[in-house]
């Protein structure tokens, strides 16, 4: 996939951040980012993104349901590696934020994860909506023969790997527009973000079955292309034959930016069928012209957690207007040239252990794998020694043949 420069922040996306408070709270050894905004008294609707997604990418969702008297929780997927930690470590986040009973629509991975903490959190979960989602993990595993040292692959490899699942152009412009959106977010996250959302795909695990009776379950699919394969969309779909269905004629990957007000529409009908009372009279509304946060609140936000820390020991109760947007310090994507070095040591490591363990064709393929990596690395080194990484990782990234 030709990979496009990253436009400027769009103007609801800015007003968006000048609004909605953005929270992160570190819990055991895990630390949360998300957005918490509507009337704390409807139970919430939780939504949960894909590999390629951050708490960001629902702010159309966020913004226009809690206007109409909804509450609505975005978050970003904490660094877990294993299905029973993300199912530990999001509840401990529900009990933290003091929430007990949850709707969740999740989209790619993020409908997995929603799924798997419904399966095994019965008493939690009250309804699903299940967006371009699947059931099972073995069809990516089968399709990414690196997947055992995914966590030692370099930053620009893997969010090589997350990009090119994005179908290339030409979009019409809401669906370019969206692709966009997420094409910055992902120039934002760390390389253990995304190793550990790549691992919580490949590692194999299926979803048994729900307690959650079907009546309670949305399925809302687009009908042009997205990154799932169709076959794992029939797959859920039989799997909750008796769910409603929802479906967009268009809107690519990510329909709750392209189509956020067909997405938001469902959504709401979804609520208003499993019970859930909007309180518009609880709603307050900001007008635009009154707020002095303004658009330095751009700034990425995924540091700070000093200033973060005490901002949400006040539980976020005030309103959008009190509530600051800490600064975040200058992001660091690219790493020290000995960090380089230590994972290539580590990947070597690896490789001399499976190939111990291993036979036959399984040497050749796990040691391709790792030659490759290692040459990616050095090409890394090398440009960091150059001084070229200044220009954008970007440019090393179309070095990189499509797997």
């Amino acid at each position: 996939m030709g990979l496009k420069g990253v436009s400027s922040a769009p103007g609801d996306f800015i007003y968006f951040k000048s609004q909605v408070p953005l929270h992160r709270i570190p819990i055991g050894t895990k630390q949360w980012r998300y957005y918490d905004f509507g009337p704390k008294v409807v139970p919430p609707l939780i939504c949960l993104p894909g590999i390629a997604g951050t708490a960001d990418v629902y702010y159309k969702q966020i913004l226009s349901l809690a206007m109409k008297g909804y509450r609505v929780i975005s978050v970003d997927i904490p660094r877990v590696w294993k299905h029973q930690e993300w199912i530990q470590a999001f509840e401990k986040f529900l009990d933290t934020i003091d929430v007990h009973h949850i709707h969740i629509y999740g989209t790619s991975l993020g409908g997995f994860l929603a799924q798997l903490f419904a399966q095994h959190r019965p008493r939690r979960v009250k309804s699903l909506i299940l967006s371009n989602s699947f059931i099972e993990t073995k069809n990516f595993s089968a399709a990414m023969p690196w997947a055992p040292i995914v966590s030692w692959a370099p930053s620009f490899l893997l969010k090589r790997y997350v990009l090119t699942g994005i179908r290339d152009g030409p979009h019409e412009p809401f669906i370019a527009d969206s692709v966009d959106f997420v094409v910055s977010q992902v120039e934002m996250l760390s390389k253990e973000d995304l190793a550990s959302r790549l691992t919580l795909t490949v590692d194999d695990a299926s979803i048994g079955p729900l307690l959650l009776p079907d009546s309670s379950i949305t399925v809302m699919d687009t009908n042009d292309y997205c990154a799932i394969p169709l076959q794992l969309k029939d797959q859920l779909n039989e799997r909750y034959s008796g769910a409603r269905r929802a479906y967009l004629k268009t809107g690519g990957d990510f329909p709750f930016l392209s189509r956020p007000d067909e997405v938001n529409l469902h959504l709401q009908l979804h609520l208003r069928r499993v019970g859930v009372e909007a309180r518009p009279d609880l709603v307050q509304v900001v007008p635009r012209g009154d707020n002095d946060s303004g658009p330095h609140e751009e700034k990425d936000e995924r540091g700070g957690d000093d200033d973060t820390h005490k901002d949400n020991n006040e539980r976020n109760e005030s309103s959008p207007s009190e509530s600051q947007i800490p600064p975040a310090p200058d992001s660091s994507e690219s790493h020290s040239l000995e960090d380089q070095l230590l994972s290539n040591a580590k990947a070597c490591y690896l490789v001399n252990e499976m190939l111990l363990s291993t036979r036959g064709e399984n040497n050749v393929l796990v040691v391709v794998v790792a030659i490759s990596l290692w040459y990616f690395e050095m090409i890394y080194v090398t440009f960091s020694r150059l001084g070229l990484m200044e220009a954008g990782s970007r440019h090393l990234l179309l070095l990189i043949p499509n797997w």
